[in-house]
C-alpha cells in the first residue's frame, strides 16, 4: 500500500455520529463501548459485535469523503473478508436520521453514514498481542502458514506480463511518501534506500514479469501482518484485508506473504519467521523462484511500516512515539538489502535423531532475512510424488532409485535458493557417502561454505522419538529406525558429530557451537 499523505477532516455530520455510536445508544447498551481508532477508520466493541466505521476521509490512496463511498468501501470489505473469514463478518447496516432528527442503527430514515457489523473476538486473540508475549508456537505457525497458501491458490489470478512496471508503481509510490515525512524520517537514509529499492526492482524485472506471466500475482490480502490475525476457536484466522484498491491488493502472493515475514522479523522473531517462509515454501512449489525476490519484497513492507508511523507522528496531536518506531522499520528496510554470504549447512543422522527439529531451531539465524532455506528430503520425496507433507506414501516410494532421485532433486533446491542468496539447511539422512559428497558439491557449485553435522542418539532414543512424533512429512516409525542401525556409515571425513540425546535446546547450543 501507499502511505496516507494528506487527510480531511472529519464532517460535522460524522462528529454526530461517532458521538451517537460512542454514547452505546445506537447498540441499546448501558456501558458506553469501546472505541479503537486507526487512521482511517474507528471500532466500537460492545458486548460480543465489534461495528466499524470508515471515517469521512481523503488520503492520498483513498477518498471516504462520501458517505456513498464508505459504504461501497464498506460492502466490498464485507465481501473481501468473508473469503477468510465468513464467521466475523455479518453485514452492512445504514445510519439513518429519523423525521424527528435523532439518528438511529437501521431504520428507514435518510441513511447519513453506514457500519459493518462484525463478530467481536476477545481481546488476546489477535497474533500481534500473543507475539507481544511469546506465544507464537511451531504448529500454530505451520497451520497459519497452510492457512495462507490454500487462501492464494483460491485468490483471483492475474496474469500480465507487466509485472515489475506495477511493481516498480508501488516501490515508486513508497518512496514519494517517505519522502513526505522527513520530519522524522532521515532524509539521507531514505534516499539511499529508495536509490537501492528502484535499482533492485530493475534487477528483478525479468523475474518479477515471469511470476506474473505464470499467475504468481493475485488478489490477494493485501495487510497481512500480525495485527490482521487472530487466533478464532484455535484456528489461524485472516481478516481486514486491504479492501479499498483492487490494484493495490492486487500482488506477487510472496510480497503479501512477506508483509507478515517482516512483522515477525522487526520483533526479533527470526525462528518464527522462518518457519513460516519455509512451510509456504514446503507447500508452494511454484514459489522457489520467488526466494530471490524476498529482500525486495521485505525491505518494501518495511518501508510501508514506516512513512505510515512517521505520517501518524506528524499529525497534530499524533503519538510522537511512533516517530521512534517509524525509524527502526527504515533502519530495518535498509538491513534487509545488505546482501550477505549464503551458506550451505547439512543436518544428516538417523531417523529420530532430531534433525528436522534441530534445522527450525537453526533456520532463523542462518543467513539473510527470513532466514535459510529448509530444504528436507521427506517434503522434497512429497512433492515429487505430488502428496502433501504429512501423506504417508507406500513402501515403494523408499526404494533406493527413489532416495536417489530425491537426493538429486534436493540438491537442485539447494543449489537454486544459494544461487540467489539465500542460505540452506539441507535436513537427510546423508548415511551414504555418496549423498554425502553430493551436498558438498552442491556448496562448491554455488561457491559458498558447506558445514556438515551428524547428530548421534542412542538407539532407545531413537525409537522413543519416532514412537510418540506427531503428524509429519517422515514416514519413518520405530521399524525403520531399527534397521537403520545396520547401516555402514562409513568415514565422516570433516563432518562434525554432535551428541543429540539430550533436550533440543542443548544440541542446538553445540550445534551454534560449532557454526
Amino acid at each position: 500500500m501507499v502511505a496516507q499523505v494528506s487527510g480531511a477532516p472529519t464532517s460535522d455530520v460524522q462528529n454526530d455520529v461517532i458521538a451517537f455510536l460512542e454514547s452505546g445508544d445506537a447498540f441499546d447498551s448501558r456501558e458506553p463501548p469501546r472505541r479503537i481508532d486507526t487512521h482511517c477508520a474507528s471500532i466500537f466493541l460492545v458486548g460480543g459485535q465489534a461495528w466499524k466505521l470508515k471515517r469521512a476521509v481523503t488520503f492520498g490512496y483513498l477518498d471516504f469523503s462520501t458517505a456513498e463511498r464508505r459504504r461501497e468501501a464498506l460492502e466490498t470489505e464485507l465481501r473481501l473478508n468473508r473469503r477468510t473469514a465468513p464467521q466475523l463478518y455479518r453485514a452492512v447496516h445504514p445510519i439513518s436520521r429519523t423525521p424527528e432528527g435523532h439518528l438511529k442503527l437501521g431504520g428507514s430514515g435518510n441513511p447519513v453514514d453506514w457500519i459493518l457489523e462484525m463478530q467481536r473476538f476477545p481481546d488476546d486473540a489477535l497474533l500481534d498481542e500473543k507475539a507481544s508475549h511469546g506465544h507464537l508456537d511451531a504448529q500454530m505457525l505451520m497451520t497459519l502458514a497452510d492457512h495462507i497458501v490454500a487462501f492464494h491458490a483460491a485468490a483471483e489470478v492475474f496474469v500480465t506480463d507487466a509485472g515489475s512496471a506495477r511493481f516498480r508503481d508501488v516501490v515508486e509510490g513508497n518512496v514519494d511518501s517517505m519522502a513526505r515525512c522527513r520530519a522524522v524520517l532521515d532524509p539521507e537514509q531514505s534516499t539511499l534506500l529508495a536509490k537501492r529499492l528502484l535499482d533492485l526492482t530493475a534487477t528483478m524485472a525479468p523475474l518479477l514479469d515471469d511470476r506474473s506471466a505464470r499467475g504468481r500475482v493475485r488478489h490477494a490480502h493485501g495487510d497481512l501482518h500480525l495485527a490482521n490475525i487472530a487466533l478464532i476457536e484455535g484456528r489461524p484466522t485472516l481478516f481486514d484485508c486491504l479492501e479499498f484498491s483492487t490494484e493495490l491488493a492486487t500482488i506477487d502472493v510472496l510480497y503479501d506473504l512477506a508483509f507478515l515475514l517482516m512483522d515477525l522479523w522487526h520483533r526479533d522473531l527470526h525462528a518464527e519467521a522462518n518457519i513460516v517462509f519455509n512451510r509456504y515454501l514446503d507447500l508452494s512449489g511454484d514459489d522457489e523462484d520467488g526466494i530471490a525476490l524476498m529482500p525486495l519484497f521485505l525491505s518494501v513492507r518495511a518501508v510501508i511500516r514506516a512513512h505510515v508511523l512517521a505520517a501518524q507522528a506528524m499529525r497534530p496531536g499524533g503519538n510522537l512515539s511512533l516517530a521512534d518506531v517509524a525509524r527502526s522499520y527504515l533502519d530495518l528496510a535498509l538491513a534487509l538489502l545488505q546482501p550477505g554470504r549464503p551458506r550451505l549447512i547439512a543436518i544428516g543422522g538417523l531417523s529420530g535423531t532430531g534433525k528436522s527439529s534441530l534445522a527450525s531451531v537453526l533456520g532463523g539465524d542462518i543467513g539473510r532475512a527470513p532466514g535459510a532455506r529448509i530444504v528436507r528430503n521427506d517434503v522434497v520425496r512429497k512433492r515429487l510424488a505430488g502428496r502433501s507433507p504429512e501423506t504417508r506414501l507406500p513402501q515403494t516410494s523408499y526404494s533406493e532409485e527413489a532416495a536417489n532421485l530425491v537426493y538429486r532433486r534436493a540438491g537442485e533446491l539447494a543449489l537454486a535458493a544459494l544461487s540467489c542468496g539465500q542460505s540452506v539447511i539441507a535436513d537427510a539422512v546423508f548415511a551414504q557417502r555418496a549423498h554425502r559428497v553430493e551436498i558438498e558439491v552442491v556448496a562448491a557449485q554455488a561457491r559458498v561454505s558447506f558445514m556438515g553435522l551428524w547428530l548421534d542418539a542412542p538407539s532407545e532414543t531413537r525409537m522413543r522419538r519416532v514412537g510418540v512424533r506427531g503428524p509429519d512429512a517422515s514416514d519413518a516409525d520405530a521399524a525403520v529406525a531399527r534397521t537403520q542401525e545396520a547401516l555402514a556409515i562409513g568415514d565422516l571425513a570433516f563432518w562434525q558429530r554432535i551428541p543429540a540425546a539430550d533436550q533440543l535446546q542443548i544440541v542446538a547450543a553445540r550445534a551454534r557451537t560449532v557454526l
